[in-house]
C-alpha cells in the first residue's frame, strides 16, 4: 500500500471518477451577502409571495433550509430572479432573527406547534356579541398565545346591535386590554375602521377570530384595494361560519403605516406548546410575588405565594382571578 508524506503531488494522487459527470457536493454554503431583503406576505403549497423593495416577488425556500420554514411575516433574504416578472422564481435563502411569534396547535393533545404569524406587535382578537355567539374560552386562549408569544392583545366586538358588550367587558376589565366596540351597520359604511384603525398605525397586526365575526369584513374596510371574500352566512344549527378565508395574507394599511394580517377562522386553539410559567410574564404586577412560590408552582393550588401578595395589597384580586382562569384554560375546551 503507497504511503504519501506532506510533500504530494497533487498528480499523484488517484482519485475515483466521478460518474455523473458533476461537481462533487460540498458542505461549504455561500453566505448570500449580496441577497436582498423582503417580507413574507402569504404562503400556498410551497410558493411564498414576497415583497422585496415595490416589488412582488414569487419564491421558494431554498433546500440548505432545511425543515425551517418561513411564514407570513417573516423578514427574509432572497437571491435569484428579483424582477418580480412572471413566470420568474426567487430563492429565500435566509429567515432573519423573529422578534415575536404567534404559534398555535390543532388541539391540546398534539405536539406539533404550527407558527400562524411572525413579527407581529399586535393580535386583534375578533368577537361577535351574537350571531355567532362570543366564545369565552377561545378568547382567553387566543390571550395566552399572545402574551406567550410577545404580541400585545386588542380585543375588536362587532354586531353590538344583536347584543351589548357588558359581560365580555366585565370579564376582561381586569387585564387592562384595549377594546373596540362596533355594530354591523358600522362594519358596512367603515366607521368601525376608522375606530379599530387609531390601533394600528405603525404596526403590524395579525386579526384572528372563528369564522362568521365580521374579521375578514373588517379587514376589507381597513385595506379597501385588496378585498378578500367574506363569510356569507352563519350555519343556523352550530352557531359557525364557513371558513372563507383559506391563508395568511399580510396587507399594507390604507393610508397609514402599518400591516394588517387576515388569518383564516379558527374553529380551536390548542397550546400544548405553551408553557405556563410564561403566561405570568403577562403579568407584571403579580409577577414579583411568585418569587415565594413553591418549584414548579402552577399558581393555582394550596401553597401558591401570589394569594398571600394580594391579600397583602399589592395587586388586584381580579387580577389573579384571570391569571388562573387564562392558566386553566388549557384544560378546557374552547366551547366551555
Amino acid at each position: 500500500m503507497r504511503r504519501y508524506g506532506k510533500h504530494t503531488d497533487e498528480d499523484d494522487i488517484r482519485t475515483r471518477p466521478n460518474r455523473k459527470g458533476n461537481r462533487p457536493r460540498t458542505n461549504i454554503r455561500p453566505k448570500h451577502e449580496d441577497a436582498a431583503g423582503g417580507l413574507v406576505l402569504t404562503v400556498d403549497r410551497g410558493r411564498l409571495t414576497c415583497l422585496v423593495e415595490d416589488r412582488v416577488v414569487m419564491a421558494m425556500k431554498a433546500r440548505e433550509l432545511g425543515r425551517k420554514a418561513a411564514v407570513v411575516g417573516d423578514r427574509v433574504a432572497l437571491v435569484g430572479d428579483l424582477s418580480g416578472q412572471k413566470d420568474t422564481l426567487a430563492r429565500i435563502v435566509r429567515i432573519e432573527e423573529r422578534t415575536s411569534v404567534l404559534r398555535r396547535t390543532a388541539d391540546d393533545d398534539d405536539p406539533f406547534e404550527r407558527v400562524v404569524v411572525a413579527n407581529a406587535d399586535q393580535l386583534a382578537i375578533v368577537t361577535a356579541l351574537a350571531d355567532p355567539e362570543p366564545r369565552p374560552r377561545l378568547i382567553d386562549r387566543c390571550l395566552v398565545a399572545a402574551f406567550d408569544g410577545g404580541l400585545e392583545p386588542l380585543l375588536v366586538m362587532t354586531k353590538s346591535d344583536l347584543a351589548p358588550p357588558d359581560k365580555l367587558l366585565e370579564l376582561y376589565g381586569a387585564l387592562d386590554i384595549p377594546y373596540v366596540v362596533t355594530s354591523r351597520d358600522e362594519l358596512e359604511n367603515g366607521d368601525a375602521a376608522d375606530r379599530v384603525r387609531e390601533y394600528l398605525d405603525g404596526r403590524v397586526t395579525a386579526f384572528v377570530g372563528h369564522s362568521g365575526v365580521g374579521k375578514t369584513t373588517l379587514v376589507n374596510a381597513l385595506v379597501p384595494k385588496e378585498r378578500r371574500r367574506t363569510t356569507g352566512r352563519v350555519n343556523a344549527v352550530t352557531g359557525r361560519g364557513r371558513h372563507t378565508t383559506t391563508s395568511a395574507l399580510a396587507l399594507p394599511l390604507a393610508g397609514e403605516d402599518g400591516w394588517v394580517i387576515d388569518t383564516p377562522g379558527v374553529r380551536s386553539f390548542g397550546l400544548a406548546h405553551i408553557d405556563p410559567s410564561r403566561v405570568i410574564h403577562a403579568f407584571p404586577d403579580l409577577e414579583p410575588g411568585t418569587e415565594g412560590c413553591p418549584r414548579a408552582c402552577s399558581h393555582d393550588e394550596q401553597d401558591c405565594a401570589l394569594d398571600a401578595w394580594v391579600e397583602e395589597g399589592y395587586a388586584d384580586p381580579a387580577r389573579l382571578f384571570s391569571l388562573r382562569r387564562l392558566l386553566a384554560t388549557r384544560e378546557r375546551r374552547e366551547g366551555d
